[in-house]
């Protein structure tokens, strides 16, 4: 049989042969990220189950034939099975992770086992090798001589050290020589702002997890996750210190439920993902300021969202979004929404409790009409519309004393309402590309004095109304593909301010005449008057 110094020697190489043992972060990021991968593969097959009761019902009407209803369920099962299939691909790096730790607990555990045995056999070393009566050391029944017995206990000796410190792990390793590395894959230093190579599920799960323990309070993901990662681990939960978190530029279609964690959050970068909706947690990040959801799949929002009263700006352009919900309407400190490019049909009339919005941008939908209720944002600075099908705007667009921009452009408007007159702080307007539907300014648009830019290209207006005189601060003036006829098609290539002092001059000129008409009317009148009192005097009647 092996010495115990053959033993531990063995047991030495043994353990300088495993491979790299996983940091607990590591370990703890690797079990994150399978929970995550069952629950996210529980709800995809969940997801394909209804679409396929939906698909069902739908076609009930019409009993598909029995190839057609043979191919229906060998799609369905292909269905199924491509759902596992990303799920073990996901799993596979963390189960490895997760299965290396077993076996290293394992492996903990015989050491100590071996530990326990050598430290028995150095105390009976020491008492058996105390000195006789004779003053000779004993040397039992084989009768070894002092030399081997003092081998023995130095090997015993040896064996007892190389076991502690092969215990106390790593630290231990490197006193035998022994170099302990992490798993290289999983360690990077992204937080620090090492752009290295894009990170794999279960190192994000790891750096989520050191960055918990850091207590970090700004994370940027921007463009860093592989192509393959469409969800994030429910350990992203645990980054209850993070402040600004960014994870815009992937390919993140699902978030969990978890970020509702995240109560320190003031600012969050969604933007240009694959996201189809928002859990309902996300309604609990309350303290949230700044979100940026632009270029998404978004079709909906959830009614949580009214939750978030501390949001200020809220970007959801180039989403999917046929309608916002009635909750908006709650976000009190709102100051600016930009919704473009989406597919909004109307808005919520609980609009007009933004009270806070500065800038409203709405271009490139589907809205065919503002609600009255727009007219309660008296703080509205910004309001543009570009390429709708907007006919006409509300009469309450006059209360936005404060609107600075309008653009309307490239929509079915027939009439501008003259009471938009009384937004006077209107700076920039645009009414241009309403095409055959556009035919009159209103009259008194001259009372819109603080107007510098007025685009009315491309519509069917012919005259300019008399009050364009008073826009003396007018310095932008289009009116490309417009038949106007007054002014002339050359005094308008002069431009605005040549368009102003014609319509002045046009209009003093009209007062003129109208001078000359009144005087001649009245001594008309006159010589009418004096020459019927001398016809009766002719004829003898009174005068």
């Amino acid at each position: 049989m092996a010495s115990a110094a053959e033993a531990v020697e063995e047991l030495t190489r043994l353990y300088r042969e495993l491979p790299p043992r996983p940091a607990v972060e590591e370990v703890e990021a690797a079990e994150a990220v399978l929970a995550s991968a069952d629950a996210e593969e529980a709800a995809r097959l969940d997801e394909v189950a209804r679409e396929e009761a939906s698909a069902s019902a739908s076609s009930s009407a019409a009993a598909p034939g029995r190839a057609d209803g043979e191919l229906l369920a060998v799609l369905r099962e292909a269905r199924r099975n491509a759902v596992r299939l990303r799920a073990l691909q996901q799993r596979k790096e963390a189960a490895y992770v997760v299965e290396l730790e077993r076996r290293f607990k394992v492996f903990d555990d015989l050491i100590q086992r071996a530990s326990r045995v050598v430290s028995s056999s150095s105390d009976a070393a020491e008492a058996g090798g105390g000195t006789t009566g004779d003053g000779y050391v004993g040397v039992g029944a084989d009768s070894v001589d002092l030399e081997m017995e003092l081998r023995k206990k130095e090997a015993a000796v040896a064996a007892a050290a190389a076991v502690a410190e092969m215990e106390r792990g790593s630290k231990g390793l490197a006193a035998l020589g022994l170099e302990s590395k992490p798993i290289s894959s999983l360690r990077r230093d992204v937080s620090a702002g090492i752009d290295m190579e894009k990170l794999s599920l279960i190192q994000v799960a790891s750096l989520i997890e050191s960055s918990a323990k850091k207590g970090i309070t700004e994370l940027s993901l921007r463009g860093k996750l592989v192509d393959q990662i469409e969800w994030l681990p429910v350990s992203l939960g645990k980054l209850q210190d993070v402040t600004e978190l960014d994870l815009s530029e992937n390919r993140i279609m699902a978030l969990p439920s978890t970020i509702g964690s995240l109560r320190y959050l003031t600012k969050l970068d969604l933007h240009s993902n694959q996201l189809i909706n928002l859990p309902d947690a996300f309604g609990e990040l309350s303290n949230l300021i700044d979100l940026d959801l632009h270029a998404n799949q978004l079709k909906s929002l959830p009614s949580s969202f009214g939750n978030l009263t501390s949001l200020a700006n809220l970007d959801l352009s180039s989403n999917m979004l046929k309608a916002l919900p009635d909750c908006l309407g709650k976000l009190a400190n709102l100051r600016r929404l930009i919704v473009e490019t989406n597919e909004l049909e109307e808005l919520p009339y609980t609009i007009g409790s933004c009270t806070s919005l500065v800038e409203l941008r709405l271009d490139f939908n589907q809205l065919k009409a503002l609600p009255e209720a727009i007219g309660k944002l008296e703080k509205l600075e910004i309001l543009t519309l570009h390429y709708n099908r907007i006919k006409g705007l509300p009469t309450t667009v006059g209360s936005l004393s404060r609107l600075r921009e309008l653009d309307v452009s490239f929509n079915e408007v027939e009439v501008i309402p003259e009471n938009i007159c009384f937004a006077t702080s209107l700076v920039k307007l645009n009414l241009s590309r309403n095409f055959a539907d556009l035919r009159a300014l209103p009259k008194s648009i001259g009372n819109l004095e603080m107007l510098e830019e007025l685009d009315i290209s491309s519509n069917q207006i012919r005259v300019l109304p008399d009050s364009f005189r008073c826009l003396s601060r007018l310095r932008v003036f289009h009116a490309d593909e417009t038949p106007l006829e007054f002014p002339p098609r050359e005094v308008v290539k002069l431009g605005a301010q040549a368009v102003v002092k014609y319509m002045n001059d046009l209009n003093a000129a009209r007062g003129t005449n109208q001078k000359k008409t009144d005087r001649g009317s009245f001594w008309t009148w006159l010589f009418s008057l004096f020459g019927c009192c001398k016809k009766n005097q002719e004829v003898g009647l009174p005068v």
